[in-house]
């Protein structure tokens, strides 16, 4: 189909370079503009548009766009009614979930979310927070934050805060003690309602989805490459843990193979010696845009 079929929402903020990165794995190159919300996309099919995560489920919702990428969190903030095509594992820092977790002062007296009764809870993800506090029936005073919520704790602005982290480092930095985790969240692709129950909007998007999740899995993947002798191949096979069988070819000498494999990055400085003692030669490793 020629023009535009569907609209795409990309997270502006924290996740920005990510997403860019992973989308150009997958195949589009997406060109930011200074001090513009479009990006160029190479594929006529799609118009972007840069939005901050926390209203992109919103958007998504109300069909200003087609699909978009952000937290499960900020999903679940809103009660978003938007339908989650998948998770995407990847962030700013590691691929894995981040979390939001409960926090206070290190020198403070609560060790648990219970101890917090009748005190102050500062975040910007109040919604969820006040029901996490209901749903184990503590009565707690919570207000938004603007920013710089880890200093709240120990300006005495609050008695607690419930903060996004990954590593934990920022967390530890301020002086502060997690109490409590409340919610792993990722990067999750949602479509709008209306949107994925259009055949041809749906098929663009699960196609993008397909790509995506391709280029996700391929980002701790190499491939490998080299010539065996055929007398070797089954010790061979032995130390190549590929994620299926390895592609084997025959040569021009038929006391030779050539061997290609698919393994884990982590893998291959264990690989590649114990791969040159049973004779390999000619070995290559090439990374991967993705893997399907």
């Amino acid at each position: 189909m020629a023009g535009e079929l569907i609209r795409l929402g990309v997270p502006k903020g924290s996740l920005q370079d990510a997403t860019l990165k992973l989308f150009a794995k997958a195949g589009w190159n997406i060109r930011l503009h200074h001090r513009n919300y479009f990006p160029d996309i190479d594929d006529p099919e799609i118009k972007c548009s840069l939005s901050r995560a926390q209203e992109m489920a919103m958007y998504v919702e109300r069909g200003t766009f087609d699909v978009g990428l952000t937290g499960k969190d900020w999903v679940m903030e809103y009660d978003s009614d938007v339908v989650v095509v998948d998770d995407l594992i990847y962030s700013k820092v590691s691929n894995r979930p981040a979390r939001w977790v409960l926090c206070v002062a290190g020198n403070s007296p609560y060790k648990r979310p219970e101890d917090l009764e009748g005190k102050k809870v500062a975040t910007e993800l109040c919604g969820f927070t006040e029901k996490y506090f209901k749903s184990i029936g503590v009565n707690v005073d919570v207000s938004f934050s603007w920013g710089t919520t880890e200093a709240k704790v120990v300006e005495g602005l609050c008695d607690a805060i419930v903060e996004i982290t990954e590593t934990g480092t920022t967390i530890k930095a301020n002086g502060l003690r997690i109490i409590a985790e409340l919610m792993q969240t990722n990067t999750q692709l949602i479509a709008n309602k209306e949107a994925w129950a259009d055949p041809a909007k749906r098929k663009k998007i699960e196609e993008m989805n397909l790509l995506l999740q391709g280029a996700l899995r391929a980002e701790k993947l190499v491939g490998l490459k080299m010539n065996m002798p055929k007398a070797q191949m089954e010790a061979a096979q032995d130390v190549m843990p590929a994620q299926t069988s390895p592609t084997v070819a025959e040569l021009k000498d038929p006391s030779w193979v050539s061997v290609e494999i698919v393994v884990e990055e982590s893998t291959v400085r264990d690989i590649i010696p114990k791969l040159k003692e049973l004779g390999a030669e000619a070995i290559i490793e090439y990374p991967l845009n993705k893997v399907i």
